[in-house]
């Protein structure tokens, strides 16, 4: 499997669990990164001796999280953060052609149309590697989109929002996820899924790895979401079998089914020490 994102971190939030549950059971599961993020906005994270540049911050994190997922590769570009829809198409292609071509995955996992809250780097990055499998025709991968399911995200501030005042907390808790200030925003207007993966089993895992971007995530609402909490608030992920790449059953569908009939990985708590098995699934 190889996921095409376009900043450190949207891996975690849009896919974490699937790439989670494939790597445990067995999947060699690589990642294509084609920023790093370098103009986001610079939490604590960033913040002390050593920490550096925010770019090479970031690329820290990145890594960080990918272990936690169990990625075995991660490759991270250098195009620049926020200019994607103006680089020349072709250099993007390339790009992510030839990632596929060093992997050969059996499937690619990518933004949908959406762009998860319709920002610009993460609809190019759909347009492009879409073009990508396309272009290669019968030698094409399957292509999964994803998105993020309508008020998932709302329903974390919400959650936040009753934490916060349980815990008599004096200053406003920040209602932005991962530097996003419209939680309304993801998935609103995304394409119907056609593939559903309950992923509550590696929610614990995913919680793990947004928590490694700690320049996007510690003054996130997120930040308010315990592992107990995780199956129920970031467990469920959508899919978007595209109309291009190669056809019939894959991984993806096949997880999905699992968690449907109930013979998916057990739920994962706080409680739970170490990675997943592949006995999980």
């Amino acid at each position: 499997m190889l996921a095409v994102f376009a900043h450190p971190d949207d891996e975690s939030l849009a896919c974490g669990g699937l790439l989670a549950w494939c790597a445990a059971i067995g999947v060699r599961v690589s990642l294509l990164c084609l920023t790093h993020g370098e103009h986001g906005r610079a939490g604590r994270g960033a913040s002390g001796p050593g920490a550096g540049s925010l770019r090479a911050v970031r690329a820290r994190e990145l890594d960080a999280a990918a272990k936690e997922l169990g990625i075995g590769r991660v490759r991270l570009l250098d195009h620049e953060d926020g200019m994607l829809p103006l680089i020349l198409p072709d250099r993007l292609d390339a790009d992510i052609l030839d990632e596929i071509r060093r992997t050969g995955p059996a499937v690619v996992v990518t933004f949908d149309a959406d762009g998860l809250y319709w920002h610009p780097d993460h609809i190019a990055v759909h347009e492009r590697t879409t073009a990508v499998v396309t272009a290669l025709g019968g030698r094409a991968p399957a292509l999964f989109h994803v998105t993020l399911p309508p008020g998932a995200m709302r329903t974390v501030v919400d959650h936040a929002a009753r934490v916060s005042a349980a815990r008599g907390l004096s200053r406003p808790f920040a209602r932005s996820i991962l530097g996003v200030a419209d939680a309304d925003a993801f998935g609103a207007g995304a394409p119907a899924p056609t593939v559903v993966v309950h992923a509550r089993g590696h929610a614990v895992r995913k919680l793990r790895a947004l928590r490694c971007h700690r320049t996007q995530f510690d003054d996130s609402a997120l930040r308010f979401v315990d592992e107990d909490d995780a199956p129920r608030l970031l467990g469920t992920e959508h899919y978007r079998r595209s109309e291009v790449g190669a056809r019939g059953d894959t991984i993806v569908d096949r997880l999905a089914a699992e968690a449907a009939a109930g013979t998916g990985p057990p739920v994962r708590t706080a409680s739970d020490d170490g990675p997943a098995d592949a006995s999980e699934a």
